[in-house]
């Protein structure tokens, strides 16, 4: 006796069908790399761009000075270490 195959989905299939479809999560597409690093440099560029002349507005000439003695500090006390 043939199997009966039925190609059409009553109603109730139907609509589980479709609820199933519409919840189930998105695979996630296949991404290149390097495509995303050029991305991601990009927007670091534009950042840095705007977050430097930002910070020169923003910031008093005193925290200037002591940054800068910071970062003096830091370069010397590397070049001692390695003497």
């Amino acid at each position: 006796m043939p199997k009966r195959i039925s190609r059409h989905l009553d109603t109730v299939q139907n609509a589980r069908r479709v609820v199933e479809l519409s919840t189930e999560e998105p695979k996630p597409a296949k991404t290149n790399p390097s495509l995303v690093s050029q991305v991601m440099a990009e927007m670091g560029r534009k950042g840095g761009r705007i977050g430097g002349k930002r910070r020169l507005v923003t910031l008093s000439d005193a925290r200037r000075r002591e940054i800068a003695s910071q970062a003096a500090k830091a370069r010397w006390a590397s070049k001692r270490k390695k003497s």
